[in-house]
Parts: structure tokens; sequence; C-alpha cells
């Protein structure tokens, strides 16, 4: 009986020793299958993408030169924007500048910035100003009287896809030793002595929680940190914790101590920027100080380090008491451990943070960024364009920008204000305008203004709204005459032509068409400048009638208008529809001098690294011959001067300048096409819905442009519309309006069609 109860109990405990092995087994080797998938999810975040970088949009370059106008507070404010620190002293590092008194300039040590084809390393340089306009500009290291200079391009936004992060990304070796020492005092003195978890660490917080009965201090090391911080959630729960430790072990059995440090000071949340994430040391030291961390002192390197625990707590933006006493526990500690002197210690307890007003990407030309962001999607997709860290240089000047959003939204508000049946119609429908501005010898959008509130509605009308343009339309008739002169080959026309301004009826196919004059006042006989001038309805239509519609069309699209155009006979006043943005192509080819230069938005795009990956070159062409569109020139000179542009100097627009009003027959739209030699601005007013606007283009649009100009153009010196070499300039007549018929005794001739009921179309005087 006792042999067999043996037996019995000997099988199992070989039984039970049997399982156990199979549970150690076991064990082990789901405990090896965890570790090894650990290491999997760390080597493929330490080696694959760790961030994402958003693609930065950047504005032009500024250049300033001695005669234009840039007032001392102007240049401190876009030295504010440019991420400049103020100095009392002249300045000896990049970034630093001094207002001198008594309004005499500043002193700049300009920043190092990376161009899309040159790298540019930063030397000091003193502004004269006399009387808020640049005298001199001259470089204080070696004295050098410069003719120009070029401040660096300001970002405008960033493409983000879920989560808004500032982050750049440095080095472990161009992070000074005082900044690392620093940052392991504070977070993990014994960093480079445990294997990922430090007993010691985990002793010493468990006997100061168990003394304040309660959480009061951590035991992570700065490993676990980074796990945390790449991997997991910050709910404190047991099974967070046991994985951290893990893979903070795994960790530090795959990389080296220095690439884990380098990856946590760039990984580490440091504070708020509005909606974006401060992360890294290098992002921090930018946003705080306004520096670079090699530039920082004792006492700032103190502060930063003490944003590390509780960056929204401690941030000296939102408490400056927290923080300062913070950064003294930190600064007592260093001089405990031997990091700091006692002099140090001393100098970094008597520093005073300066609070700066903070640099936000607010985005102030959203119409444009999305416009940029269109042409982008045809190269790059979204993920490349939020996470790969793209810079994307445009055309965009953000003060033009800001101008021209100012006077658009100014104007439609004293539009309403104006005018009842405006504010009627809006409550059903929403009164809109649309302003794009344009460099006509590059074809750079300056500026791009897509509506009066980004915020209420992200269509953008400047490109994406087909409206009639009505008389803006005009242009293109006279320039066909200019060129082709009669489609019988009998005439040619210039700017003294004479063409009948009265009622008739234009047979095209089977149907008539009899365009009229507004309010039905006609001239009789005028020139062609006249007739501009005064936007006659009816003589520009017998000019079309003469030359040939396809001939009006066929210019409209060498100027570079893109919409389809129906051969009508109403495409003359136009009666067709096209975007702001193809008509301000268009015009821009007239204020250059008939040379059609391909609109351009993006600049250059350049990589993470720096490295070119895209130049977009100013593409030209010369559409219309010099002598053409110097007349052409000189007749939309006279609409501004006398004709239904003359408002414009009634309201205190005094530079050389030519453009053309538009009004579309119902009423429903409202333009002015306008530029001086240097710029070119296009203005549409008009209701989304199409509800009748009920006013002309010299009353809706033009007070805009007109607003928006004067801005523009005030710190710029005058300058006038140049005759090219070899073309001869007709004689102006002396009398506002010029003549109204042939001067006595002068040669009469007349064009048209032959027959019957046929209207006499051109007379010319000779």
């Amino acid at each position: 009986m006792r042999a067999g109860l043996k037996k019995t109990l000997l099988r199992l405990v070989k039984l039970a020793a049997v399982l156990f092995s199979l549970v150690v087994v076991g064990v082990l080797g789901l405990g090896s299958w965890y570790v090894w998938h650990l290491s999997g999810v760390v080597q493929t975040k330490f080696e694959g993408r760790k961030w994402e970088f958003p693609s930065k949009i950047y504005a032009d370059s500024k250049i300033i030169y001695p005669g234009i106008s840039f007032p001392r507070d102007q240049i401190r404010e876009k030295l504010r924007r440019l991420g400049y620190r103020p100095s009392r002293n002249r300045p000896r590092a990049t970034g630093e500048y001094r207002v001198l008194g008594k309004g005499a300039g500043v002193e700049i040590f300009l920043h190092d910035f990376q161009y899309p084809l040159r790298d540019f390393r930063g030397f000091p340089v003193r502004i004269a100003l006399k009387a808020g306009t640049i005298h001199r500009i001259q470089r204080l290291d070696n004295g050098e009287v410069l003719p120009s200079l070029e401040l660096e391009p300001e970002v405008v936004t960033g493409f983000y896809d879920r989560v808004r992060e500032q982050r750049r990304i440095v080095r472990l070796d161009e992070v000074p030793a005082r900044v690392r020492k620093t940052v392991l005092a504070v977070e993990d003195e014994r960093f480079y002595y445990h294997r990922g978890v430090d007993p010691v660490a985990v002793l010493r917080a468990f006997v100061a929680n168990l003394r304040r009965g309660g959480v009061v201090q951590g035991g992570s090391t700065l490993t676990q940190q980074l796990m945390k911080n790449f991997f997991l959630e910050s709910d404190r729960t047991l099974e967070r914790k046991v994985k951290e430790a893990l893979m903070a072990v795994v960790t530090e059995w795959m990389y080296t101590k220095d690439e884990i440090f380098e990856n946590y000071l760039n990984e580490i949340y440091l504070g708020q920027n509005g909606a974006q994430g401060i992360f890294g040391i290098w992002e921090a030291a930018r946003f705080y100080f306004v520096k670079e961390p090699g530039q920082l002192t004792v006492g700032e390197t103190a502060l930063l380090a003490g944003l590390i625990r509780a960056p929204n707590r401690y941030s000296p933006y939102r408490n400056i008491e927290d923080a300062m006493r913070r950064r003294n526990v930190i600064l007592a500690k260093l001089l405990g451990d031997g990091i700091i002197t006692p002099r140090a210690y001393e100098r970094a307890l008597q520093e005073v943070f300066e609070k700066r007003k903070p640099v936000r990407l607010t985005n102030g030309a959203p119409y444009f960024t999305d416009f940029v962001k269109k042409e982008l999607a045809a190269h790059y997709s979204n993920d490349v364009l939020t996470a790969e860290g793209l810079r994307i240089f445009t055309s965009l000047d953000l003060e033009l920008q800001q101008a021209g959003a100012t006077a658009l939204s100014k104007g439609l508000s004293r539009l309403e204000k104006d005018y009842g049946h405006l504010r009627k119609i809006a409550k059903t429908d929403d009164l809109e305008g649309a302003l794009v501005v344009i460099k006509p010898q590059t074809g750079e959008i300056r500026a791009m203004v897509g509506g009066r509130d980004y915020r209420k509605s992200q269509f953008n009308r400047v490109a994406q709204a087909k409206r009639q343009p009505g008389s803006v339309f005009k242009p293109f008739v006279y320039l066909a005459a200019l060129t082709h002169g009669s489609a019988s080959g009998r005439e040619a026309y210039n700017s003294t032509t004479f063409v009948e301004d009265a009622p008739f009826t234009w047979s095209f196919g089977r149907q008539n068409w009899a365009p009229e004059n507004y309010k039905h006042q006609y001239y009789g006989w005028v020139t062609l400048s006249e007739a501009m001038e005064k936007s006659l309805n009816a003589a520009t239509a017998r000019i079309a009638q003469d030359v040939g519609i396809g001939r009006v069309r066929e210019m409209a699209y060498r100027m570079g208008i893109q919409s389809r155009l129906p051969l009508l006979p109403s495409l003359a006043l136009g009666a067709v529809e096209v975007t702001p943005l193809e008509m301000a192509g268009a015009f821009s080819a007239l204020a250059n001098n008939g040379i059609r230069t391909h609109l351009l938005s993006i600049k250059n795009v350049l990589d993470r690294n720096g490295v070119v990956l895209e130049k977009r070159n100013i593409r030209v062409k010369r559409v219309i011959s010099p002598q053409v569109a110097f007349d052409m020139n000189n007749m939309l000179r006279g609409v501004v001067d006398r004709g239904t542009a003359r408002g414009a100097r009634r309201l205190g627009f005094t530079r050389p300048a030519a453009g053309k009003t538009g009004t579309t027959n119902d009423a429903r739209d409202a333009w002015f096409a306008g530029y001086t030699p240097d710029l070119l601005a296009l203005v549409w007013v008009g209701f989304d819905r199409q509800s009748e606007l009920g006013l002309p283009g010299s009353r809706a649009a033009l007070p805009i442009w007109t607003d928006f100009m004067k801005k523009a153009t005030r710190r710029l010196p005058v300058t006038d519309f140049v005759t090219p070499p070899g073309v001869s300039a007709f004689e102006p007549d002396p009398r506002p309006g010029g003549p109204s018929r042939c001067p006595d005794g002068a040669r009469r001739g007349r064009s048209g069609a032959d027959g019957a009921g046929s209207a006499a179309l051109v007379e010319t005087c000779g």
C-alpha cells in the first residue's frame, strides 16, 4: 500500500516538474518573443522616420536700398518677425540688433541663412536713416558701402497633418556641453551609468514619495522618458511602466548612449506657441530667447531645463514667478554638483527674462498658400508635404498681402455702409471681392486676397471664380486693332484714329446684336483714345466688327487668357467668363511693354537638407510689339487721368498709372485693373450668388485699388513709363478727352463693310 502511494506521488512530482518546465519554457519563449517584438518596434522608430516635419512656405526675401522709405518702427517689427533680438550694445552675434538714437537708423548682425542656391553667412551692418528713408547701408566689419541688402524671407505657414509640431533637429555635438550637463543633472544624472532602468533612482523616488505620502518624484530614466514620448501614452498604469522599462532596456542594448541622448534632446516637449507645440532644445531656445542653443546663458539654460518636468506650468510666458523659482532651484543644483562656479551662479541669478511677443505662424496669406499647395500637389503627395520638411520659397510679399487684405475688407465694408441696397442684398447673398498683385517684369504673384474672410469662405475668387469681365476686356479689342488693322487690310489703327460712336446693329451668322452705351449716351466721331477713356460700347463694338471678332479672341489668348472664349460679337464687351487671375496676367503684359511673363508663385523647393528639388525660372514671351504696347499704355493712362478711372486722382493717387474699369451690362460684376511701371493690381467686386451689384467699376472696385496702391507704393521712388527704344510717340491732344472730330481741312477716309445698310466704322484724319 505504501509502495503504491509512493510511486503515485513520484509520478505526480515528475509530472509537476515537466509541467513547470513547460511553463518556464513557454514563459521564456513568450518573453523572448516579446523582447524580440519590442526590439523591432524600437529599431523601426530609431532607424526610420522618427518625426513628422511640416513643409514650410516662405515669403519672398525683402530687398532694401537707399532711397526707399523704411521707418525705424517698421524695421523693428520686421526684425521681430524674423527672430532678431534687441541689444543695448553694438551687435556682436548673429540675430542681434540695436536701434540708434534720434531716428538715425539701426545696426543688425544678420542671421545665417540657407537660400536655395547659396549659403549666406551673416555679418554686421548699419542702416542709416534720414526722415524714415534709407540713406546709407554699410557693413560694420569692413566698412563696405552696400548698394542693397537682402533680409531673409519670413515663414508664412506650414503644412500640418494631425499635430502642429515645431521642431528642428540638432546633432549632439551641436549642443553645447553646458546645456547637455544641465539637462542630465536635472533629468538623469546617472544616465551614462545605468542600462535603461536605474534602481538607485527608483529607490530614491520610492523613499521620497513614501515620506510625502504621494507621488512627488519619479524614478524614470531619460531613456524611459524617451520611450514614453515615442511609443506610449501618458497614463500612469503598471502595465505602461513595465512596458516602458522593458523598451528602455532593449533600447540601451541596441543603441549607444549618445544616440539615445541626441534623440531625447530633439524629442522633448517644451511648451506651446499658440496652437503649435514646441519640441526639442533648438526650437525651445528660439521660442523663449530668440537664440540658438550655443548662444544661451547659464540662466537661460537652467530655465529651459526646468521646463522639461512641466512645460506649461513653468513657461515664463504663462507664470514668470514659477519659472524663476524653478530656474533658481536648478541653478543651486548645478552649483552643488560643480557644473557651474559660484560666480556664474550669482550672475545667473541676476538674469532677467525679457518677455517678448512670440512670433506665431498665423498664415497671413491663406488664399495664396492654398493656391501654392494646389500647385505643389501635382508633384508632391500630402504625406511628403506634411512630413518631409520641404522648404518652399514663394513670390509672396507679406506687406503687400496685408495691405491688400485690409484694403479689400475696408472697401467692401465702406460700400455696404454707403449703399443701402447692398446691405439688403447681403442678408441673402454675400458681397465679396478679390485682389491680386503681380510684378509685371517677372510675373511673380506678390499678393492674393481671394475673399474678405477666409474663415467664412475658403473659395478663392482670384483663381477659382469665373465672372464676366465687362469693359476690362475691351483693351484686347484695341490691341487687335493696333496690331492687325481692319480685316479688309485697307486701314491701320492708332490712338488718334477716329471711330463712330453711334447705335448700330451687328449681324453675325443668323443673329443680330445691337450694343448700347452706358445710359444710352453717344458721342459721334471719337478717337480710339477717347473711346477707351469713356469706355464707349458702340465705338468698341464697331472696332471689333472691322478688325474681326476672331482676331479679338486670338489676341485675348495671346495675352494670357486661358478660359474658353465663344466666337460671338458680345465677346468684344466682355460677355464671357474668366478668372481675375487670368485678367491680371494679361494686363501684366501691357505693363511689361508687350512681354508676357508666365505667372509665378513658387520659385524654389528644397528638401530638409537644403538640396534643391525644383527651381522655377521666369519664362517670358513677347506677345505684342513695343509700339503697340506703348500706344495701348498711353490710352490706358488717359483712362486714369481723364476717363472712367479719374476717381483715383481725386482720391489722392498721383503716380503715373494706367488701367481700365470694368462693369458688366447686367451690373453684377465690377472690376478695375491698373498698374504703375513696377506693380499691377486687379480688383473684382460682386456677389457670390451673382445678385445685381448695381455699381460701376469706378465706384466699387477703383476705390479699393486706389487705397491699396497708395499704401503699396508709398515707400518706393516715383517712376514713369519709359518710351521703348525705336518707338515714336503720337503727340497727345491738349484738350481733355482728345479731339471729338477731325480738325478742319483734314483729309477723311472710311473703311467698313460695303453694301446697303452697312455702318461707317472708321474715320481717319490725315
